[in-house]
């Protein structure tokens, strides 16, 4: 399972009460942690990041009153990570795709069916010089297309 990382967001849950919290640098590593565990495109990252704190004067208001003695972006934080937590104690630790399954990927999307079974089938089988006959099916490519597969492998 994944105790390592519920430790670690057991103590970003446990910085929430600290004296000297400061918003936007435990948003800062709380994000750090949160993508190396879950990747940056990951729904819980991004509501981590769109933590803050509310100054309308409507929110001004309310907040003068007695109706609220909790801080709700505090409470937002702890509620974002309870959900991480539970994720990954019910599902395990995602599964992080390898830079060679994205560039499969990436290169499937580009290429004809035959163009990425062509160079499929020469990676897998055995043979010699690789390479070589990889390079001659790729030069057959319009640029256009070795640029698009190149660009996406780089972004990606």
């Amino acid at each position: 399972m994944a105790e390592k990382e519920i430790a670690l967001l057991r103590k970003q849950q446990e910085k929430l009460n600290e004296k000297s919290f400061d918003l936007e640098a435990w948003k800062s590593q709380t994000m750090l942690f949160l993508q190396r565990i879950f990747g940056a495109d990951h729904l819980i990252v991004k509501m981590i990041a769109d933590l803050k704190y509310d100054y309308s004067s409507w929110n001004l208001r309310d907040a003068t009153g007695n109706e609220k003695s909790d801080d709700p972006v505090k409470m937002q934080a702890d509620e974002v990570l309870e959900a991480a937590i539970m994720e990954l104690e019910s599902l395990g630790l995602p599964r992080q795709e390898s830079s060679a399954e994205k560039a499969w990927e990436l290169m499937e999307e580009e290429l004809t069916g035959k163009q990425y079974k062509e160079i499929r089938a020469i990676i897998e089988a055995g043979k010699k010089n690789k390479l070589a006959k990889v390079q001659e099916v790729l030069s057959k490519l319009e640029k256009e297309n070795l640029i698009s597969i190149l660009s996406r492998i780089l972004i990606s």
